[in-house]
């Protein structure tokens, strides 16, 4: 059965500059950086001879955000900007101050899609969209601070 969450992986349109985003501005140590070709990986995500390159990110206790670069297929943009669609999904993130960690983020390649609301006493939490438009959830939780 399932023993616990090893990663959570996103697509993205360069991977070096991801990793820089998420590396050097959101603060995420990279653990490794690999590279598949050939029929195992093909195997795995369904398409004839892939070619990727990845970057897991230490989000810390043995889990991993992994970055993935298509290079063959490419990867084509997302058909729509809708949060209510089957297979959306987002990172979400604890932070000390959302009201800082949005406008650092926002000046540092990331788009703020909503200010910050209290959806309970003391959390606050907002949507931003990182470079490849995959979605960010911040939390300010300051009741369990």
């Amino acid at each position: 059965m399932i023993k616990g969450l090893n990663h959570a992986g996103i697509v993205v349109k360069d991977l070096e500059d991801s990793i820089n985003f998420y590396s050097n501005v959101i603060g995420l140590p990279v653990a490794r950086k690999i590279e598949r070709k050939g029929a195992p990986i093909s195997a795995v995500v369904g398409y004839d001879d892939v070619h990727i390159k990845a970057a897991l990110l230490d989000l810390g206790d043995g889990h991993f955000l992994e970055l993935i670069q298509y290079f063959n297929p490419v990867a084509s943009d997302r058909p729509t900007d809708e949060r209510a669609v089957l297979g959306g999904s987002h990172l979400a993130f604890t932070v000390d101050n959302i009201e800082e960690t949005l406008a650092y983020l926002d000046k540092n390649g990331a788009e703020t899609l909503n200010d910050p609301v209290e959806v309970a006493a003391g959390r606050f939490v907002c949507y931003m969209r990182d470079p490849d438009n995959n979605w960010i959830e911040l939390i300010e939780d300051s009741v369990t601070s």
